[in-house]
């Protein structure tokens, strides 16, 4: 994955990025007070992530962040409640993953001396992926194809395909077999 950092300043604002931050917020607030599975719902999850939002696959309510505008989500992906996705570098979700309650994907941090600038990375969930639980992506990661991070881990550094990642930070436990997966 290319993991190019890009340097956001707030120190000035950006009156087209605060007019699309002003229009998520508003998004964001919709669905999370419209009842599941409805129409209704389908279509302000396919307005918040413009059109990004593969076949099949599901956001449940609440969620929160920043940026959904920069998310794309493959076919047949289940994200369960309460994401949190700061998404100013970029998330990509492929096909089959599967996220957990309670995930954080961070593609942001602060310049630890102008905390206006917010250095981000992209951040990567390949295949047949599953988040579990409480887990937290931070910024510039690649999850590999198939892989499994373990409950409340933090990932720091990238999961290789096929393995299952946990604890804080995460390291690589086991791999699974590849060929059970065909």
């Amino acid at each position: 994955m290319i993991c190019e950092e890009k340097r956001l300043d707030f120190r000035i604002p950006d009156p087209e990025i605060l007019k699309e931050d002003k229009r998520q917020a508003q998004l964001v607030f919709r669905l999370n007070q419209t009842m599941p599975v409805t129409d209704e719902y389908r279509q302000v999850l396919k307005e918040l992530f413009r059109g990004n939002l593969g076949e099949g696959s599901h956001v449940v309510a609440p969620i929160q962040g920043g940026f959904f505008d920069r998310i794309t989500i493959g076919r047949n992906v289940t994200i369960n409640s309460n994401l949190l996705a700061m998404a100013a570098g970029g998330i990509m979700i492929e096909d089959d993953v599967q996220i957990a309650p309670n995930v954080q994907l961070l593609t942001s941090n602060h310049d630890p001396y102008e905390r206006m600038i917010l250095p981000c990375r992209p951040i990567l969930i390949k295949k047949g992926a599953w988040i579990g639980a409480g887990a937290t992506v931070l910024p510039g990661i690649c999850i590999g194809a198939y892989s499994i991070v373990g409950a409340a881990s933090v990932v720091t550094e990238d999961v290789p395909d096929y393995a299952v990642a946990v604890g804080n930070p995460a390291r690589v436990v086991r791999m699974l077999d590849e060929e059970r997966f065909r």
